[in-house]
């Protein structure tokens, strides 16, 4: 699916020129973390920071808030 930033899922992340990217500081040493950049309309770009000109996920806010509060309920803790 195309959004209005011309973003699109598996794209290369280097291609979302201007988007600042974040990973949490909880992330090790070797940078091997999930980084995430909020996308001038609104959608949220997810990319692994170990190759951080490969594919990039394109998510809606939505997607990203269900994620983060299922995070925060520990529906995950499972994958640790």
């Amino acid at each position: 699916m195309r959004h209005s930033y011309n973003s699109y899922n598996g794209m290369a992340a280097a291609k979302l020129r201007g988007v600042v990217w974040q990973k949490s500081r909880h992330s090790n040493a070797n940078g091997t973390c999930v980084e995430m950049a909020a996308l001038p309309d609104g959608d949220v770009a997810v990319r692994n920071s170990r190759f951080p000109d490969g594919p990039a996920l394109i998510y809606t806010r939505a997607e990203i808030e269900s994620l983060i509060l299922g995070v925060k309920d520990g529906e995950f803790d499972h994958f640790m």
